[in-house]
């Protein structure tokens, strides 16, 4: 009896462990890889699952979730300037399919190998896209970096069961050295645009004083012009009144049988206490002697009588 009751405790006792290895248990985001003597024989997605006891084993559990990995490396570019990379890597599982679980299970020895294998080709892509370029280039090329890399990479990746979801270069930075080398560079050029800037307004300043001291004396010369054109006419004016007024003298003094010469010597002395009244000058020399007067007198004669030549053909 004790034999049979130990058999039957030992046979509820397998029982019971057949029935807690009998479900299995999978959590959300993840998928169960199953093997029988270490063979690839099904997988389980999330929820309760049954397997067989003791014969089905768990090889592995697979994450299908976005999984994310940082990433610090240098790179040189094509003139040898060190550049410092740091990214920030997100991928997942292709898709759910049993053939990509299961080359997601066995394609690597465990999970530090593929990370290992997956940050080193990112990074080898990366160098030898910027092994191709200039300092000057790498900063301006972010998103061509990334496309880059993913167009290299998303085949290799399908092949492992993976894909590139995102790839940020959160910061890319030179040596220090190198720094401050293109800080100096982006100053001199400040400097040289603030002077092509500033020489370009001064050359604006002077054309447009040059075209306004231009104007100023084109509008003199203008107003000087029609200044001397009314003096002309107003020189001519008073000739022809002069010639009019001595000429209707004349006549009087002839029509009165008076020499004319004496209204020539009364515009004379006219004419000479007008310099002295007028005039800027201390002194006014005279020649004073009789024949100088009577030289004089002679002038004006001839002179009025041309004016009264003049005058009789205008009114013929």
């Amino acid at each position: 009896m004790e034999i049979l009751e130990i058999l039957l405790v030992v046979f509820l006792f397998a029982l019971v462990v057949l029935m807690f290895t009998l479900f299995v248990t999978v959590k959300q985001g993840n998928i169960a890889v199953i093997t029988i003597f270490g063979k690839y024989r099904r997988i389980m997605r999330p929820g309760l699952n049954v397997r067989i006891p003791l014969i089905e084993v768990i090889n592995s559990r697979v994450s299908i979730q976005n999984r994310s990995v940082e990433l610090e490396f240098q790179a040189t570019t094509i003139d040898q300037a060190n550049v410092n990379f740091k990214a920030m890597l997100l991928f997942a599982v292709l898709n759910q399919n049993e053939d990509t679980i299961k080359n997601v299970a066995f394609k690597f020895v465990d999970e530090e190998s593929f990370t290992t294998a997956l940050i080193r080709t990112i990074e080898g892509s990366i160098r030898s896209f910027v092994a191709t370029k200039k300092q000057s280039e790498i900063l301006s090329l972010r998103t061509e970096i990334v496309l880059e890399v993913k167009k290299q990479l998303d085949h290799t990746l399908e092949e492992w069961g993976y894909h590139l979801l995102d790839l940020q270069l959160n910061d890319i930075a030179f040596d220090e050295t190198i720094m401050k080398s293109m800080a100096k560079v982006v100053a001199s050029n400040n400097l040289r645009a603030a002077a092509e800037n500033e020489g370009q307004a001064l050359l604006i300043t002077k054309t447009k004083a040059a075209e306004a001291d231009g104007n100023a004396i084109k509008i003199s010369a203008e107003a000087e012009k029609i200044a001397a054109q009314m003096r002309g006419q107003g020189v001519a004016l008073f000739r022809e009144e002069v010639a009019k007024g001595m000429s209707q003298a004349a006549k009087e003094m002839q029509s009165a049988h008076l020499d004319s010469s004496f209204i020539l010597f009364s515009m004379w002395t006219e004419s000479i206490r007008h310099f002295a009244e007028h005039g800027k000058g201390n002194i006014i020399f005279l020649d004073g002697s009789s024949d100088s007067m009577k030289r004089t007198m002679q002038e004006m004669m001839a002179i009025s009588k041309g004016q009264s030549i003049v005058t009789e053909v205008k009114e013929k």
